[in-house]
């Protein structure tokens, strides 16, 4: 069974009727936010305590896929890449991203950050504040993230721009 564009099977619709409302015309579908359920974010690709809520996956005509991300303090994500590139919006408390080879940046609630196609980067929260961040990320050739190592604790407190 496929997933459709929320990440969910359809035996997951099924079950969440009374959470997702269709709006006039039946040309909508919301969903409520307690229907998606947050998950943590996985040791292989995070480090430290994160939760994934994805909200959207990419599905023809469309490309872009969508997910809150949150991070406790000191957690983040490897070192990754997008083969089309990723925006982040935060939603919620400040943290730390930074591109290969440059300094740790500081982004806080309102910021945004556009990553182009193929750069190597990395993000999460300070070692004091947590942080929740929008994520959008399009997907080429069934595609959106190239996961690679961790980020060392001496990466993470690096030097700051």
């Amino acid at each position: 069974m496929r997933p459709n564009r929320y990440g969910m099977l359809q035996s997951t619709l099924v079950a969440m009727t009374l959470l997702a409302v269709p709006a006039v015309g039946q040309a909508q579908t919301i969903v409520k936010y307690n229907a998606i359920v947050a998950k943590p974010g996985p040791a292989a690709t995070f480090t430290g305590r994160v939760t994934v809520r994805r909200l959207t996956s990419a599905t023809p005509p469309g490309q872009a896929g969508t997910a809150l991300v949150t991070f406790a303090p000191g957690a983040r994500s490897n070192w990754h890449t997008h083969p089309a590139g990723q925006t982040l919006h935060v939603m919620r408390g400040c943290g730390w991203t930074q591109e290969w080879g440059g300094p740790v940046a500081l982004i806080c609630r309102g910021d945004t950050v556009y990553v182009e196609p193929g750069v190597r980067h990395w993000h999460g929260s300070t070692t004091t504040t947590g942080m929740s961040h929008l994520a959008i990320s399009e997907t080429l050739d069934g595609k959106n993230v190239n996961w690679l190592e961790p980020v060392t604790d001496t990466q993470f407190k690096g030097p700051r721009r």
